[in-house]
């Protein structure tokens, strides 16, 4: 902090000119002052004159010249009655530079540091030396430091404030361009595929627009899956919007059907019975479900069906996926969830490792849990979020 915010500072506090003025008229002493006071610099941040010494706010002296500088090495307050009668202080030149004869200077410490000085002085000698004028002093100087140990607190509480709201809108600007700057050119693509799928095409020119198009929806979910992440981790997790009536059976039952057409050669068994209404965001839990969905199709066996499972009852809504493939050791169940994990087994592409993070992120967002149980016999996942 510069010393023009620390006189700033101390002129804002609404206590110091009274202080300062009690000080004059109970010693009797014509100039008070609370002063900045560093190695280099003795600088003035408030100022009672009634002496016409000629120091105002922001008005310096030369550190050297001053007594105030002893202070600052030693850390102990200074009294002087009389100057010409003190043995200590009657030969000092500082006395004779400026002109006083009695003087008391208490140091101030702001949050354990020096820094600087309540102070008063008078041509006339004072009665200074007496447990009330000592406690005074002492305790005016504490008061302004803890005054300022407050300003302290209160702007680094609004600098984080001003941080936080700063940072919010950087998410929200990198969320925004993530969607904006990725998504536009994958839409030309998808268009310009779609066109061409409807254009006469030799088998070799239908295999390449085919397989282009399977490349954009690749591209389209990464895109997804990264933008979720960017929520969860950037903008302070999901956002889901709970309904009371929502229809989790059909969300479910179309990600299902989704999944069956992806995958025409995998037998996908769905259970879903819901007794009780499930208020929840059914677009979400839909995601979960295909994530979870795609990541057994993804690990399972070949030839080995997933099945799906659904229930609603006894206040608890539990949807569970599960597969027949290698189980998963423990040490890799304990990170599963995290961001970028992926499964040490797996067929084909692999994508960035987000699909359970997002899941388990939506889980959390309703006030549920994702957990996963592999052995031998099958790898099941389960989503659990209580009804109410």
């Amino acid at each position: 902090m510069s010393i023009a915010e620390d006189v700033e500072r101390v002129g804002r506090i609404e206590a110091v000119p009274m202080i300062l003025e009690v000080v004059c008229r109970t010693t009797g002493m014509g100039f008070a002052a609370v002063a900045r006071v560093t190695e280099d610099r003795w600088v003035a941040c408030a100022v009672r004159d009634e002496i016409a010494f000629g120091l105002v706010p922001g008005g310096e002296l030369e550190v050297g010249t001053t007594i105030c500088d002893e202070i600052r090495r030693s850390g102990e307050a200074v009294v002087i009655d009389h100057v010409a009668k003190d043995a200590a202080f009657c030969g000092h030149p500082t006395p004779a530079q400026y002109g006083f004869q009695s003087y008391i200077s208490q140091p101030i410490f702001r949050g354990g540091k020096f820094f600087g000085t309540l102070c008063a002085i008078d041509p006339k000698p004072a009665h200074l030396k007496t447990p009330q004028v000592l406690g005074m002093f002492k305790l005016f100087a504490e008061l302004i430091g803890q005054h300022m140990e407050t300003q302290d607190r209160l702007a680094e509480s609004e600098a984080q404030v001003i941080s936080a709201r700063h940072a919010a809108q950087l998410r929200e600007q990198i969320i925004a361009v993530l969607g904006h700057d990725l998504r536009n050119p994958l839409a030309s693509i998808q268009a310009g595929g779609r066109l061409l799928a409807k254009t006469p095409l030799d088998e070799r020119a239908r295999m390449l627009v085919g397989g282009m198009q399977a490349s954009v929806m690749r591209m389209a979910g990464l895109i997804d899956n990264v933008m979720d992440f960017a929520r969860a981790r950037l903008g302070g997790g999901f956002e889901i919007e709970r309904r009371a009536d929502a229809n989790v059976r059909e969300a479910v039952l179309l990600v299902v059907d989704e999944q069956r057409l992806a995958h025409p050669d995998r037998e996908i068994v769905a259970d879903i019975v819901l007794d009780e209404p499930v208020a929840c965001d059914s677009g979400r839990v839909a995601q979960l479900a295909s994530k979870l969905l795609s990541n057994s199709l993804r690990h399972g066996e070949d030839g080995c069906p997933v099945s799906i499972r659904a229930r609603a009852e006894r206040g608890r809504f539990e949807l569970s996926v599960a597969n027949n493939g290698p189980p998963i050791p423990p040490e890799r169940q304990a990170v599963l969830f995290q961001p970028f994990e992926r499964a040490e087994h797996h067929h084909g592409q692999q994508g960035l490792g987000l699909g359970l993070y997002i899941a388990a992120e939506i889980a959390r967002a309703h006030g549920g849990t994702l957990g996963v149980v592999s052995d031998e016999a099958e790898t099941r996942f389960t989503f659990s979020m209580p009804l109410a």
